[in-house]
């Protein structure tokens, strides 16, 4: 019912629009999540107004378009979204997007299958929590400026500068990243979060991963996903567990009290962002900022 409510609502606004607002000097893009809000506004600088439908703390697996969110995408320049059904409802208003002649994007689209951790349980058959290894952001740094280059090419020049300088940053935090986690010894790298976001943060720095949940949110833990956690937790004396900004803590807390029940104390080892960056204006309101907390959370709960 809600679906078809959605539609008869999407339908009458496009009905409802004879032509879109006149094209204007500034550069309109919508984006979904806040982790590529920042990116795009890191190439863009000041030649794109950039709209983001998802703020902190939003979790994309179900996120649900509102009638607002339908105006912001019909009336931008270009829509840039995770893809790999990372943003699983708004597939089928990225499609209707399209058919507007609207030019709509997937940042995964930059990386090759080669790149990418394949699950069968996920809609794509693929592993959307791309961002968790630098170097991949770092290649859809490259995508995103050619994106934008191409829709402008008046701007490119300002395009393909704030990319470089974008990317020296990025490898400065590759280095900064490695040496923090290298002084945490492999023995100790689990990392048990809320839900299974982590698993290219994990192939690029030797972690261990485990999520309570699966690699969407959709789905709650059951009994069963908690008590196979909490032994995994107890045969590896994993020493913390961690929350993440865009779930609920219930589950993790009900994990904990699992595993304390058996006589094993695991503390809450803080709150991670995964797939929603923090506060604007705050140093976790950036992806590099988030990425710096997370490793220095991680690595301090864990030592």
């Amino acid at each position: 019912m809600k679906q078809i409510i959605f539609i008869t609502l999407f339908s009458f606004f496009i009905l409802g629009c004879k032509e879109k607002k006149p094209k204007s000097d500034k550069f309109h893009i919508v984006t979904t999540t806040s982790i590529i809000t920042d990116l795009v506004q890191n190439i863009g600088g000041d030649k794109v107004v950039v709209q983001g439908l998802m703020g902190a703390g939003v979790d994309p697996h179900l996120y649900k378009a509102s009638e607002g969110d339908v105006s912001k995408l019909f009336n931008a320049d270009m829509i840039l979204y995770g893809g790999l059904h990372l943003e699983g409802k708004l597939v089928e208003v990225f499609e209707k997007m399209q058919k507007q002649n609207i030019k709509t994007v997937a940042v995964s689209d930059a990386l090759d299958k080669k790149d990418l951790i394949g699950s069968t349980l996920f809609a794509s058959n693929y592993d959307p929590h791309i961002w968790f290894d630098i170097t991949n952001w770092e290649k859809i740094t490259v995508f995103v400026a050619d994106q934008l280059s191409a829709a402008r090419p008046e701007y490119k020049t300002v395009f393909q500068a704030n990319a470089q300088e974008y990317l020296k940053k990025l490898k400065t935090l590759k280095e900064e990243v490695e040496a923090e986690i290298a002084t945490l010894p492999i023995d100790k790298r689990r990392l048990v979060t809320a839900h299974d976001a982590f698993s290219y943060f994990g192939r690029a720095y030797q972690f261990e991963v485990v999520g309570l949940q699966g690699l969407s949110t959709a789905t709650e833990a059951g009994v069963q996903d908690v008590q196979k956690t909490a032994s995994y937790i107890i045969d590896h004396k994993v020493k913390a567990v961690f929350i993440e900004s865009s779930v609920p803590k219930r589950t993790v807390e009900a994990l904990q009290a699992a595993v304390n029940s058996k006589n094993h104390k695991v503390m809450i080892g803080g709150t991670l962002f995964s797939d929603a960056l923090g506060n604007p204006g705050t140093a976790e309101g950036t992806y590099i900022g988030m990425f710096k907390f997370n490793v220095h959370t991680i690595v301090n709960s864990l030592k």
